[in-house]
């Protein structure tokens, strides 16, 4: 994951699937889980992060990605200042 500063209002997420997370199927559910796992994260306003999936994105259970996401933007957000 990766924080920069962003425009001006709520923070903006650019997620990244790459082939070797799966077919075009297995990308965008991928994308989707961690769409939706972001909605309880708490990221910063001001902000612009992109996140890159991973092939185990698809396999995780659902409460182990939001808890994997918030500790990855936990840690972000302190190098970033």
């Amino acid at each position: 994951m990766i924080r920069a500063a962003g425009t001006d209002g709520p923070p903006q997420v650019g997620i990244v699937a790459s082939r070797r997370v799966g077919n075009a199927v297995q990308r965008n559910r991928a994308k989707r889980r961690i769409r939706e796992a972001l909605r309880f994260a708490e990221l910063l306003p001001d902000s612009a992060y992109v996140v890159v999936s991973s092939p185990s994105v698809s396999t995780t259970s659902f409460e182990r990605l939001v808890q994997n996401l918030r500790e990855a933007i936990v840690d972000v957000n302190k190098e970033s200042r």
